[in-house]
C-alpha cells in the first residue's frame, strides 16, 4: 500500500502548474514585440500595410491622360490583387492543416485541450491547442510505458426458515473440462446485505462523529447464512424426502435428487462475532483549469475475502497505472478543464463500504460536484464477453470510446467492431444495468451521478473463483489463457481515454436526451394495462405528458447549446451545471433517503419507482385479488396505486422543469 499512497500522493502535489513560457501579443504605436509572462522581452518588428480603396472623383489633381496599355493595367490591377489574396489565402489555409497535424512537436507550451471539432475556446486562447489525438497519442504513450501485469453471495426468512446455508452451484459455472473450474470443496464468501454501507447506519454516514444509535437496515436479515461446498451440499441434499423441487431450482450436483423435504434435523453453529472496525479510503486529485469543483471520478476496491485477483488487485492495479499515466501527462502540459479524482475504496467486499460511507457522508454536496463516477471493480473476469454497466447518460460516449480501443483478443478490430459482429444492435449486446453490488450503483441509485462499470467476462459464465480463496492470480491468468496483461490494458485504455473525453471537453459529453428513450420503453409497458385502468376510471395521461415535458426539454437545451457563443465561458459553466445533474432530476425528492435511500426512479429500489409500479399493475390481472384471505400487499389498491403515480409523474416532471432551465421560461399550468 505504500506505493499507493506515493502515487496518490505524487498525483495530489502535481498541481496542473508548468513551467512553460508563454508569449502574449501587446500592442503598441510604434513597434511590435512579444512579452514573456516572466517580464522578459523580446523585440520582434511589424511592417504596417495599408489597404486604400479608390478615392472619390475630383479628390486628387487631374493626371495626364495614360497610354491605354498603362489604363488597361490599371482597369486589371484589383483583379490582380483579388487573385493574390486568394493564392495567399489558399496557401495560408495549407500551411495551417499542416500544422496542425503535427502539432505534437509545439513542445511544452501547449496547454488547452481539445477534440477537432469541439475545440474549447478559453480566457488564455492565445496558447497553443492540444487536439484529441495528440491527447489520445499522450496518454497511450505513458499508459504503455507502465508494467500493468506486475501492479497486480431475504425470503427465506419471511417463510420461516431459521437459517440459510450457500452453496456453489456448479451449473452456474461453466462446465468445460478444458478450462478452470471451483474445486467441490470450496465455499464461496460473501455477504447477504440487500442493500449497500454500513447495515447499522442506513442512510446516515458511518464515521467517528455519528451518533446516532445503531439501527439494522431493513435489507439485513436477521437468520444466520453460512456458505458452504457443494460436497456438503449434496450430502445435505441427498438426505431431503418430499415431492420433487420445480425445474428452475434444480442444478447439476451429481446424486442429489433436489427434493423440497421434510429432511432429519440440522444443528447450524455459526461463530461470527460483530465488532466495529475502522476503514480507509485514500484520495488522489489532480485540480482542474476551468472548472475545478465538477469532478470526474474513478475508483477501485481494495480489500477481498481472500487473494482477491480478479475482485481488487486488478482494478487496483489499473487505478494504479491511471494515476502514473495521468501524472505523466500532467508533467508534459496536460490540464484537464474538470478535476479528476482518483479513490481507492475500503470495504468493498462487506457491500461496498467504504464508497457507500463516503456517499452518504457528502449527500447534500456531491451531486452539485460529481460529474460522473468510473468503476474499475470485476473489470477482468474473462475476455470473450464486453459488459458496460452503466445509466443512460453515458450510453453514446461509450460507443465513441469503443470505436478507439484495439480488441484484446481479435486483432485489427476495434472492441466496437468485435461486439457488431455478433450483435449489429451494440448496446443491447453491451448495455446493462447497474447491479446493487456495485460500488457504482450507490452513485447513480443513492446520490444521482452517472456511473459505469466496465466488464470483460467468459462466455456470459460467472468467474468460478470470485469470493474465494482460490481468486489467485495464477488461476486468473489460467482463465483467460495468458492474456490478463492484454485485457487489463483494454481496460485501462477504455478508462482513461473516458476519463480525458469527461475531463476536458468543453461541453459534457453526456446524452440527456437519451432519458426520453428509457420512459418511451417503460411506457409501452405501461401500456398494456390502460385498458384495466380505464375500466375503474384510472388513467396513465400524466405520465405521458411528464415524458413529453422532458422531451421538449431535452430539444430546447440542445437547440440552445447548438445556437450559444462557444466562447461565452459563463454560458459553458450554465450549460454543464444542467446537463450534470440530469441524474440528480430522477432522484424522487418525496421520498426520504432514510427511508428509502436508493430514489432514483428507474434504478432504485421502493414503491417510489417505475418497477414497483409495473408489479403493482400485474395485480390487475393476478387472480389473488380475488381469492378470499389474500394478503393486502397481493392485492391492486386504488390508494396505492394514486401514490405511486403522484410520485414518478412528479419525479419525471421536476426532471422536465428542471433541464428547462430557469423557473420563469417554465410553462405549466397549475
Amino acid at each position: 500500500m505504500e506505493r499507493l499512497w506515493g502515487l496518490l500522493q505524487r498525483a495530489q502535489q502535481l498541481s496542473p502548474r508548468s513551467s512553460q513560457t508563454i508569449y502574449q501579443r501587446v500592442e503598441g504605436p510604434w513597434k511590435g514585440h512579444l512579452e514573456e509572462e516572466d517580464g522578459e522581452e523580446t523585440l520582434a518588428h511589424f511592417c504596417p500595410m495599408e489597404l486604400k480603396g479608390p478615392e472619390p472623383l475630383g479628390s486628387r489633381p487631374r493626371q495626364p491622360n495614360l497610354i491605354p496599355w498603362a489604363a488597361a493595367g490599371r482597369r486589371a490591377a484589383p483583379y490582380l490583387v483579388l487573385t493574390a489574396l486568394l493564392i495567399f489565402t489558399g496557401a495560408f489555409l495549407l500551411g495551417y492543416v499542416a500544422f496542425r497535424g503535427s502539432c505534437q512537436a509545439c513542445g511544452d507550451s501547449v496547454l488547452v485541450v481539445s477534440e477537432d471539432v469541439n475545440y474549447e475556446p478559453d480566457l488564455d486562447f492565445h496558447r497553443g491547442t492540444l487536439y484529441w489525438s495528440d491527447l489520445q497519442a499522450m496518454f497511450l504513450q505513458f499508459l504503455g510505458e507502465g508494467r500493468l501485469e506486475d501492479t497486480i453471495v431475504t425470503n427465506a426468512q419471511d417463510f420461516g426458515a431459521q437459517g440459510v446455508l450457500i452453496y456453489p452451484e456448479p451449473a452456474d459455472f461453466s462446465q468445460d473440462p478444458h478450462k478452470p473450474s471451483l474445486s467441490s470443496q470450496q465455499a464461496v464468501y460473501g455477504h447477504v446485505h440487500l442493500g449497500t454501507g454500513d447495515p447499522y447506519t442506513p442512510g446516515f454516514p458511518s464515521f467517528n462523529q455519528t451518533q446516532f444509535p445503531p439501527v439494522a437496515s431493513s435489507g439485513l436479515p436477521s437468520i444466520p447464512a453460512q456458505p458452504i461446498s457443494a460436497d456438503i451440499a449434496s450430502r445435505l441434499l441427498r438426505k431431503l424426502k418430499g415431492p420433487v423441487a420445480p425445474q428452475e431450482w434444480q442444478g447439476s450436483l451429481l446424486g442429489s435428487p433436489y427434493h423440497l423435504g421434510p429432511g432429519p434435523g440440522l444443528r447450524l453453529v455459526v461463530n461470527n462475532h460483530r465488532t466495529s472496525t475502522p476503514i480507509n479510503n485514500i484520495f488522489g486529485c489532480i485540480e482542474g483549469r476551468s472548472e475545478p469543483d465538477h469532478y470526474v471520478v474513478i475508483g477501485a476496491q481494495r480489500d477481498a475475502w481472500g487473494p482477491g485477483a480478479a475482485k481488487s488487485a486488478v482494478g487496483t492495479a489499473i487505478l494504479l497505472e491511471l494515476v502514473r499515466t495521468f501524472s505523466s501527462m500532467v508533467s508534459n502540459g496536460f490540464r484537464p478543464r474538470r478535476s479528476l479524482l482518483f479513490i481507492s475504496w475500503d470495504g468493498g467486499d462487506f457491500g461496498s463500504v467504504g464508497s457507500t460511507e463516503w456517499l452518504e457522508g457528502y449527500l447534500s454536496v456531491l451531486h452539485l460536484k460529481a460529474v460522473v463516477y468510473v468503476s474499475l471493480d470485476n473489470a477482468v473476469l474473462g475476455d470473450d464477453k464486453f459488459h458496460a454497466k452503466t445509466s443512460p447518460l453515458l450510453t453514446s460516449l461509450i460507443e465513441s470510446v469503443l470505436k478507439q480501443v484495439d480488441s484484446p483478443n481479435h486483432s485489427g478490430q476495434t472492441l466496437y467492431e468485435q461486439v457488431v459482429f455478433t450483435n449489429p444492435s451494440w448496446d443491447a449486446e453491451v448495455i446493462r444495468p447497474l447491479p446493487m453490488d456495485s460500488s457504482a450503483y450507490s452513485f447513480t441509485a443513492f446520490v444521482g451521478v452517472p456511473a459505469v462499470e466496465f466488464s470483460f467476462m467468459e462466455d456470459d459464465q460467472a468467474y468460478p473463483f470470485l469470493h474465494t480463496k482460490e481468486d489467485t492470480y495464477e488461476n486468473l491468468h489460467k482463465v483467460l489463457q495468458g492474456r490478463l496483461p492484454a485485457v487489463a490494458q483494454a481496460v485501462a485504455q477504455l478508462a482513461g481515454q473516458l476519463l480525458i473525453r469527461l475531463s476536458h471537453d468543453r461541453l459534457l459529453p453526456l446524452d440527456f436526451g437519451r432519458y426520453g428513450d428509457v420512459v418511451l420503453r417503460h411506457i409501452g409497458n405501461l401500456n398494456e394495462f390502460s385498458g384495466d385502468l380505464k375500466a375503474r376510471g384510472l388513467t396513465l395521461q400524466w405520465v405521458y405528458s411528464a415524458r413529453g415535458d422532458y422531451i421538449r426539454a431535452a430539444e430546447k437545451l440542445r437547440q440552445e447549446i447548438y445556437s450559444s457563443e462557444e466562447r461565452d465561458e459563463r454560458l459553458t459553466r450554465m450549460y454543464n451545471v444542467r446537463i450534470m445533474r440530469v441524474e440528480f432530476y430522477f432522484l424522487s425528492q418525496y421520498v426520504s433517503p432514510a427511508d428509502s435511500p436508493f430514489r432514483h426512479i428507474f434504478m432504485g429500489r421502493g414503491d417510489h419507482t417505475l418497477g414497483a409500479l409495473l408489479d403493482h399493475l400485474r395485480l390487475l390481472r393476478s387472480n389473488s385479488s380475488g381469492t378470499p384471505g389474500a394478503t393486502s400487499s397481493a392485492v391492486f389498491q386504488e390508494s396505492r396505486f394514486r401514490r405511486q403515480l403522484a410520485l414518478l409523474t412528479w419525479t419525471l416532471q421536476g426532471a422536465a422543469n428542471a433541464l428547462s432551465g430557469d423557473v420563469w421560461n417554465i410553462d405549466n399550468n397549475f
